[in-house]
């Protein structure tokens, strides 16, 4: 998520990092680049001025504190800029007691259907009991895609036929969704390739049968400033209460989610990070922003672990650790519960770049490695394992011959084991918190 943008700011503190001092000279030629890596991202160029500005004030008329270098102190200057233009604190989408009625809109290839469905999984882990409806008469796969999905997590969905008489499908949907005992009503309306009159007449419709509490704005956050575009013509034309930026996995160059928040002033509620219904994640603009510069986000990927594990093995580990140093074996068993998280490359994206230098940026195979790794932890001796500096040239590789794998990746597989063991100590020494305040 943001490569290049984060890229972009580590060169540039790389370089600052180096000055005993920040000059106003020094302080501009970083904000040049800045300037640059921002506009490339597709940041809406009033955006990137105004955002500029605050940093060159902050960053000049402030005097530098006792606990950082200047360049640490520019660095917590760009962060908490960074969050202001994010929108400060996070807006979780709460629909309150009573039914209530959530319109999705978007334009076609957004992604609304798939957010539909993510939005009803979220609603029920709340305790909500969600009811789908889907409203697109030009694309009949909509609904049968939703039917789909529906089914996957257990929540129903209204049968639609394709009929253009809006008004009475929605009365309809709303009677078989009171029937359901649903509490949430989520309707995915029809998308086109642009805005146009039919489509506003259509969502108009929809919007006057249906009453929405929300209506949600499902952008792909890959289009950049094209998003800002769109969001300013569903908002003039049916009026838009929050926004869901989906396809955040890919090759998003994060110009759409610095630029909304600030020039339409309405929240974003969630990010689509993937396929699955479950990767739907709250916007946190703190996170992202501690994402965006390098510094990882250790907060949502306690919350991944806290899903995925149970608070026994977590207390067992911790309890371990405290008195016996991190071995192969816990490595192994880690390795085997980051699997239920989801992706590695994704965890991998959640930590700080500071401690996966040598982290490939896409391996080929990810899953196929974390395979092999059990392998190799398994191929050892009990001695090997728990004192992995015995592993001399010929242990190494009978390792391999018995792993089905190569020195090359024992290797490789010991220089990650001494990573994971540096960063258990730098938490230990309590480097991340300092690194979460402002580095």
């Amino acid at each position: 998520m943001f490569e290049k943008l984060t890229e972009g700011f580590g060169s540039v503190f790389g370089r600052l990092r180096g000055y005993g001092k920040l000059s106003e000279r020094t302080i501009d030629e970083a904000l040049v680049e800045i300037r640059r890596n921002l506009l490339e991202a597709d940041v809406h160029y009033s955006v990137v001025k105004d955002w500029l500005a605050s940093v060159r004030e902050r960053a000049i008329g402030k005097e530098v504190g006792e606990s950082f270098t200047p360049a640490e102190q520019f660095i917590k200057i760009v962060y908490e800029e960074l969050i202001s233009v994010l929108g400060k604190e996070p807006v979780e989408l709460e629909p309150g007691s009573g039914r209530k009625t959530i319109l999705l809109v978007g334009l076609q290839g957004s992604g609304k259907t798939t957010t539909t469905a993510k939005l009803a999984r979220y609603l029920q882990k709340k305790g909500r009991h969600p009811y789908l409806v889907p409203i697109d008469p030009r694309r009949p796969a909509a609904t049968e895609q939703l039917q789909v999905l529906g089914k996957k997590i257990n929540v129903p969905v209204f049968p639609y036929d394709g009929s253009l008489k809006f008004k009475k499908v929605c009365r309809q949907a709303l009677e078989e969704a009171e029937g359901e005992g649903a509490d949430v009503v989520l309707v995915d309306s029809a998308g086109r390739m642009e805005i146009d009159s039919h489509l506003i007449e259509e969502l108009q419709e929809i919007c006057r049968a249906i009453q929405p509490q929300e209506v949600l704005l499902v952008l792909d956050g890959m289009t950049g400033q094209v998003a800002l575009s769109v969001a300013k013509g569903f908002r003039e034309a049916i009026g838009i209460t929050g926004i869901v930026l989906t396809k955040m996995d890919g090759d998003a160059r994060g110009g759409a989610a610095l630029s909304l928040r600030a020039t339409l002033e309405k929240p974003i509620y969630f990010m689509g990070v993937g396929e699955k219904v479950e990767e739907l994640e709250v916007f946190y603009p703190d996170r992202l922003a501690s994402r965006i510069l390098g510094m990882g986000d250790l907060s949502g990927l306690m919350e991944k672990a806290q899903e995925a594990v149970s608070q026994e093995k977590a207390r067992g580990l911790e309890e371990k650790l405290k008195s016996n140093p991190f071995t192969l074996e816990d490595f192994r068993d880690q390795l085997v519960e980051f699997r239920k998280m989801g992706p590695m490359q994704k965890l991998l994206g959640m930590l700080p770049k500071s401690l996966i230098p040598s982290m490939p940026s896409q391996p080929p195979d990810v899953e196929k490695e974390l395979r092999g790794t059990v392998a190799i932890v398994d191929s050892m001796t009990v001695l090997e394992r728990r004192r992995p500096k015995v592993l001399n040239g010929s242990r190494r590789r009978r390792i391999a011959k018995g792993s089905g794998t190569t020195v090359t990746d024992v290797n490789r597989l010991l220089n990650r084991f001494e990573q994971m063991q540096k960063m258990l100590n730098q938490m230990k020494k309590g480097k991340f918190q300092r690194l979460l305040q402002g580095i």
